[in-house]
């Protein structure tokens, strides 16, 4: 039983840090009339939530949000989205949830690329936090050769996602199939995601390399603490 309400205590706790991130990152960034980018994580409810009062409180006759694409919109001011892993560096581990190619698209069309997280993403390296591997969209009929490839390149293990409440192999939005490769070292990442993304079959890395410009981290104290890009 104490366990159990340790747990209970524990999910609160983490959903009330993304609260915050998601909360901070909106009322910060989001303006009247701006085109936004939004994530599909378990952290952009929150944020999702927010500007549903945001735009309810600032634009009197408009309700709700206007769903658009970026075929009427290729250009974004803003992308919000969450992370699976956030190094010392700003970059990001994306595609836990299986959904990477799709919003790096977005973040990559985004004046700004802001991130939400809560306190257990942030991590010094890769790997620190997040033990579930690199996630990486393959086209089904090169998955083999891509692991052996990628294996062979740069260590570690690869392997196909399977999804959990049917049978085979998780399928992206896409049509394709997401590896996860568990890397056993530290890399140059932004290296790694190049030659990755150049095997023949790859669609794109969860590895968000130099893309986001701030990170909004949702703290066990019901602090918020922001990190910007570092300057180089």
């Amino acid at each position: 039983m104490i366990q159990r309400r340790l747990l209970t205590t524990i999910c609160r706790m983490t959903e009330e840090a993304k609260r915050l991130a998601g909360c901070a990152a909106v009322d910060n960034h989001v303006k009247n009339n701006q085109v936004l980018g939004i994530g599909s994580g378990s952290t952009i409810v929150h944020a999702v939530n927010r500007l549903g009062t945001f735009y309810a409180r600032q634009l009197i006759l408009q309700n709700g949000l206007n769903l658009s694409d970026l075929e009427r919109h290729p250009e974004l001011d803003v992308a919000i989205d969450g992370a699976d892993e956030v190094d010392s560096n700003l970059n990001l581990i994306k595609g836990g949830g299986g959904c990477l190619a799709q919003e790096k698209i977005v973040a990559g069309c985004a004046k700004s690329f802001i991130v939400i997280a809560d306190y257990r993403k942030d991590s010094k390296n890769f790997g620190d936090q997040w033990k579930k591997g690199i996630p990486i969209e393959v086209l089904p009929m090169a998955y083999v050769p891509i692991i052996k490839s990628i294996q062979k390149q740069f260590g570690g293990v690869a392997e196909l996602r399977m999804a959990v409440s049917k049978a085979g192999p998780v399928v992206t939005d896409n049509g394709n199939f997401l590896l996860d490769w568990k890397f056993d070292r530290v890399h140059d990442w932004n290296t790694i995601n190049t030659a990755i993304k150049m095997i023949p079959g790859v669609v794109d890395t969860g590895l968000f390399i130099n893309m986001a410009e701030r990170v909004y981290f949702g703290m066990e104290d019901g602090s918020v603490s922001i990190r910007d890009k570092p300057v180089h």
